[in-house]
């Protein structure tokens, strides 16, 4: 199945699900807090507290669902959503690289919507970061509306691992969980950039005004993708007096807090499997030149493929008149479409 766009979106968290919430309208009275489905109590109690904020952690999940299925789009899982909780289906309830990914995504989604409403003016409890002033040591004048990401990430702490932190974070899923929760939060974090503007005449630089600014959404996910393919199987351990992470494999190296974390080994999401909230990639478009993943061979998983005469329709012999405008043609195309078996 091709992802569906947003459907009710949550993983076994359950803060993705507030993303599909266009029926209840805007979170600006503490009723509605008790019928977002999936928070625990703590988690309406902050919503009750923080009704300014919440359309903003909406927005971030919304984020969160489009970027994981940017980003999965030519796998064999490929984030696609279902009808119920948990929406990501099963998967996401075990603890595999996949359930590590959307935990990540979903928590810098919630940081990032909420940094860029404080820059943005829409909500009263924060602005922008004050504490970036001064002459930076290059010797530009630190000026204009730096991204309040401290409290975009102190919120997401508040609101996304309360419900780990609930559990008692000594469980390997609880400590998974907020281990990746965190390295969520870090993509944005280490990826913040300066943005500048010149002043003089004539657009000379002889005065230059910078802000710290969060990266592109898009940089996130490929950040996070990156991490994904690198994830790190562990196993719970005591150390000292607290139960910790370790690599399973004693010769790998220990994981940073930007690395993301994973206790059991995934599918191979071939066949479809209910049970396991597996759809399989039966139906699924491949790439028949491609021999890497969403190459037929490899997504189709040696089931061979289905080929049909499609036709195409797009703009072309584009004119530019003047003055302003462009005309198009619309032209229709014969393409090859591929469809796993």
């Amino acid at each position: 199945l091709e992802p569906r766009k947003w459907r009710l979106l949550g993983n076994k968290s359950k803060t993705l699900y507030l993303a599909k919430l266009s029926s209840v309208g805007s979170i600006s009275e503490e009723e509605t807090c008790e019928k977002l489905k999936g928070l625990i109590q703590r988690q309406v109690q902050m919503c009750k507290r923080n009704l300014e904020v919440m359309d903003s952690v909406r927005r971030g999940a919304q984020l969160a669902i489009e970027e994981c299925q940017y980003q999965f789009r030519n796998r064999r899982w490929n984030c696609s959503t279902l009808e119920s909780l948990p929406v990501f289906g099963k998967v996401v309830t075990q603890g595999t690289r996949e359930a590590a990914f959307v935990y990540a995504i979903s928590s810098a989604g919630v940081a990032f919507a909420v940094t860029r409403a404080c820059s943005s003016g829409e909500l009263e409890k924060c602005g922008c970061d004050r504490t970036v002033h001064g002459v930076s040591p290059e010797g530009f004048q630190w000026s204009g509306c730096s991204d309040n990401i401290a409290y975009g990430v102190a919120f997401s702490q508040s609101f996304v691992d309360v419900r780990e932190r609930s559990k008692g974070a000594s469980s390997s899923r609880a400590l998974m969980n907020l281990h990746n929760n965190e390295a969520g939060r870090k993509a944005i974090l280490t990826h913040m950039r300066v943005e500048c503007k010149c002043h003089g005449v004539s657009g000379s630089c002889e005065v230059k005004t910078c802000w710290r600014a969060v990266p592109p959404f898009r940089q996130v996910g490929h950040a996070l993708k990156e991490k994904f393919d690198g994830a790190t199987e562990v196993e719970p351990r005591r150390v000292g007096s607290s139960r910790a992470l370790v690599p399973r494999n004693a010769q790998f190296k220990p994981h940073t807090d930007e690395d993301l974390v994973y206790l059991e080994p995934s599918p191979d999401f071939c066949e479809q499997d209910m049970r396991s909230g597996v759809l399989g990639t039966r139906g699924r478009t491949c790439n028949k030149t491609s021999k890497a993943i969403d190459g037929c061979e490899l997504l189709c998983c040696g089931r061979g493929f289905h080929t049909a005469q499609v036709e195409l329709a797009e703009r072309c012999s584009c004119k530019f008149h003047w003055c302003c405008f462009v005309k198009c043609r619309q032209c229709q195309r014969l393409v090859e479409l591929h469809t796993c078996r």
